[in-house]
């Protein structure tokens, strides 16, 4: 999952070559969740043609499948030489995962910048060390008297830019160090508060008693922790919180009713079936068309003329065929097309 909302986002994280052992998977944030992550496979060239156009998979992740398996078994089955993720899912978590395959995988730094929506259990009375199900409840305060309204109104005060802990048990450096790695240790302490956007956050539905749990809705920028909203509501409530079932129901345009099981994806044809353009995991820049001997010149990181004229701003440049080619802005002084970004 990508930095805090506003901050530049990460890089992609180290490739795995084809052939060699994947290293075990880490605890990374989750998304919405947490500090978002992209992760590329790159594979070395098998000899063969192309058997999947650059572009996205809108996969529905199951539980406990974690974000880089799924990857590994996409680039198995395709034989694509590159491929990623736009922000991990943590293994217990379900919904949207955007796959991008090929040049689409110099997407992700915009990917990771769309807006994510997320429909979540909150369990309150109890914490745990993780801040979601993995680690064992502990009971805090009881919780039977609190209220639908009691969730509603705390919920509120979560909206907006606000400054958010991360979990103990995250991906986040202290000191140099991943915040897990100390966790493990025994070192609870959280890492430093930083920015973060929640846009919405709705009670879908609550169930009181003993153990109340309240199931919410939230849509946030890239760095949003939902284990650190939960947590934080159980605190503001005077009970303690941790997060239980989550699903991320949106990725920008991105639709989990529409997302494909990876199982259901047993080659190469089935991929390219439900294979999205490249441009499904960006926000919105004007397009333009380029003639051949355009694109020549943009795949060289020239500048272009282009008619009609784009607007100042961003754009995305396609090829004569609809195939995206390359991102980049508009040159009002010479009225031209600047390439930022070439895919291959």
């Amino acid at each position: 999952m990508g930095g805090t909302a506003g901050e530049a986002p990460p890089a992609l994280a180290p490739v795995v070559p084809a052939g060699v052992a994947a290293p075990p998977p880490l605890p990374l944030p989750l998304e919405g969740g947490g500090a978002t992550r992209s992760l590329r496979i790159d594979s070395p060239c098998s000899g063969r043609g192309a058997l999947v156009r650059p572009g996205v998979l809108n996969i529905d992740k199951p539980a406990g499948a974690t974000s880089f398996s799924v990857v590994a078994q996409l680039r198995r089955v395709t034989g694509a030489r590159r491929v990623g993720h736009a922000g991990t899912l943590d293994p217990l978590a379900t919904g949207v995962l955007p796959i991008l395959f090929e040049g689409a995988t110099r997407l992700s730094e915009f990917a990771l910048r769309l807006p994510k929506t997320y429909e979540a259990d909150v369990h309150l009375g109890f914490r745990t060390t993780t801040d979601d199900a993995e680690g064992e409840p502990e009971p805090v305060a009881p919780a039977s008297e609190v209220s639908e309204d009691d969730v509603r109104r705390g919920l509120s005060r979560f909206v907006g830019r606000i400054k958010q802990e991360p979990p103990a048990f995250s991906a986040v450096k202290i000191d140099g160090q991943r915040s897990y790695k100390r966790a493990r240790h025994g070192d609870l302490t959280r890492p430093a508060a930083r920015l973060v956007e929640i846009h919405s956050a709705e009670l879908l539905g609550f169930r009181p008693g003993e153990r109340p749990v309240a199931r919410v809705r939230v849509t946030c920028g890239s760095g949003t922790y939902l284990r650190s909203l939960a947590r934080d509501l159980g605190e503001a409530l005077g009970v303690g919180g941790y997060l239980g079932q989550l699903t991320r129901t949106a990725y920008g345009t991105l639709r989990v009713e529409d997302a494909v099981r990876p199982d259901l994806l047993t080659d190469a044809a089935a991929v390219r079936e439900h294979l999205l353009p490249a441009e499904a995991v960006l926000p919105d820049m004007q397009p333009v068309r380029l003639t051949a001997e355009q694109e020549a010149q943009v795949r060289q990181g020239r500048p272009v003329r282009v008619l009609p004229e784009p607007q100042p701003g961003p754009v995305r440049a396609h090829d004569d065929r609809g195939h995206l080619v390359a991102l980049g802005h508009t040159d009002p002084l010479r009225r031209t097309f600047v390439p930022d970004k070439v895919l291959g």
